[in-house]
């Protein structure tokens, strides 16, 4: 049996980033701390943030002298603008990869051009983008919904910072055939690009794949996805304990690939799982790298 982790599995920078606000804004405030909704799409994190006096809250009411950390998603300009009227101290821990998308969406707007986004719409990215897009973003989620749209001279497309390289690639191409003029901003972020990358390698050299992470993460979710494309034995989990023998009747060679949002112990977890449940087997056990 063979164990292999994909690279740059675990947390990107702009969670990290995040994290470390957090916590040092905790250290610092006396007073309550809050997160305006989940700081980032993982719930081992999200619960040990509880414990260090985190609290994730969604209503803005009664929050006189806390602070409200901005999550790595950000938020629109509407919302900053109800933070600042409530006098709500405000740590701004939107990931800087997101701030540029936000200004490009923003610049966008002015030049009162149709803007397409590509991405959830039930995603606080996609919320604030559409926010700062004075209401000229559509969102397109799939190719079947740009079927509808009417003909344009002129548009713009960009994507979610965590969204699947293939699905707006096909977006793009849909909108070719409805545009004379068709401006593409591939904003799709590299942290993004290459764990979708390394993910797809792994799914073609293993018999056995996991994803590890939140199932409300939009990056991790594509990942499965990319990987179910290329292998079906692919398995979404969020923590190791919903590793079940089952899973592992057949698997010899197995790969673990974790979204933005993972933290590197889920992963580790996920491997003392997976050795744990073949303790009994005579297999040489190995965990390396996968190599392409």
């Amino acid at each position: 049996m063979q164990i292999i982790i994909a690279k740059n599995s675990g947390l990107c920078y702009g969670v990290k980033r995040a994290l470390n606000i957090a916590r040092e804004t905790r250290q610092k405030k006396s007073g309550n701390v809050f997160t305006l909704g989940d700081l980032i799409h993982n719930p081992q994190v999200i619960s040990d943030l509880k414990e260090q006096g985190i609290l994730s809250i969604n209503n803005l009411d009664r929050l006189n002298g806390a602070t409200v950390i901005i999550r790595s998603h950000g938020i629109s300009p509407d919302i900053y603008k109800l933070l600042a009227k409530k006098n709500i101290k405000i740590v701004d821990a939107t990931c800087p990869i997101v701030k540029k998308i936000q200004r490009l969406v923003e610049v966008l707007s002015k030049e009162k051009e149709e803007i397409i986004i590509v991405g959830n719409k039930e995603h606080p990215e996609i919320k604030g983008l559409i926010g700062f897009s004075q209401k000229r973003g559509i969102i397109v989620e799939n190719e079947a919904q740009v079927k509808p749209l009417p003909h344009k001279k002129k548009r713009a497309v960009l994507a979610q910072s965590t969204q699947d390289f293939y699905l707006f690639e096909k977006i793009v191409s849909a909108l070719i055939e409805k545009t004379e003029e068709l401006k593409v901003y591939n904003t799709i972020c590299h942290s993004t690009k290459t764990r979708q990358k390394s993910t797809s390698e792994l799914a073609s050299c293993v018999d056995t794949l996991f994803i590890v992470g939140g199932k409300n993460s939009s990056n991790t979710n594509k990942l499965y996805q990319i990987s179910k494309r290329i292998l079906p034995n692919t398995h979404f989990i969020e923590s190791a304990n919903q590793i079940t023998q089952e899973m592992l009747k057949t698997a010899k060679k197995i790969g673990l690939s974790g979204g933005a949002s993972t933290p590197p112990e889920a992963i580790q977890e996920a491997v003392v799982r997976i050795k744990t449940s073949f303790k009994h087997q005579s297999q040489r056990e190995k965990i390396v790298q996968c190599q392409r």
